[in-house]
């Protein structure tokens, strides 16, 4: 299981990296063909679902690494049995935020499944949305990892 779980992270920020790529040479071609006087028209809204899938796929990675920003001016000032404490009840808000997400994201899904994009007709918008619940799973299972740490290290 952890093997398959380091193959799903490897392969979460390959998609990152392959995303962004596209979507900077996407932006950047898509301004110079604007600039000539022959727009993409499909270019925005091909942007606009690597963004998404971008910031939700990269969200986890950062939160795994412990790259996300936070603001521990009061938290550090604690003895670190009360630090422990707090982090773990912060992990499990977010555990519950995350599966909200879930949750309303699936709905978000399935309502927009006959919209499409203006630019991109046989393009469901599906694509962008489904990116919210499926980053927020991933999230989820970062975050379970990291309240079973904090609750080994705390034993």
């Amino acid at each position: 299981m952890k093997k398959l779980y380091e193959y799903i992270c490897k392969g979460e920020t390959f998609l990152i990296k392959v995303f962004l790529v596209f979507f900077v040479a996407l932006v950047f071609i898509a301004a110079a063909t604007r600039y000539a006087g022959y727009p993409i028209n499909w270019s925005v809204d091909m942007a606009v679902c690597l963004f998404a899938w971008c910031t939700f796929l990269g969200g986890d990675v950062a939160f795994r690494n412990n790259k996300l920003m936070n603001v521990e001016f009061l938290v550090s000032k604690l003895p670190v049995k009360n630090r422990n404490v707090i982090e773990l009840i912060n992990l499990f808000i977010i555990l519950i935020f995350l599966m909200a997400l879930i949750g309303y994201g699936a709905k978000l899904s399935y309502t927009t499944r006959f919209r499409a994009f203006q630019g991109i007709p046989w393009f469901s918008y599906t694509w962008v949305t489904i990116s919210v619940p499926i980053g927020s799973m991933l999230m989820v299972i970062t975050t379970i990892l990291k309240i079973r740490g904090k609750l080994l290290m705390m034993r």
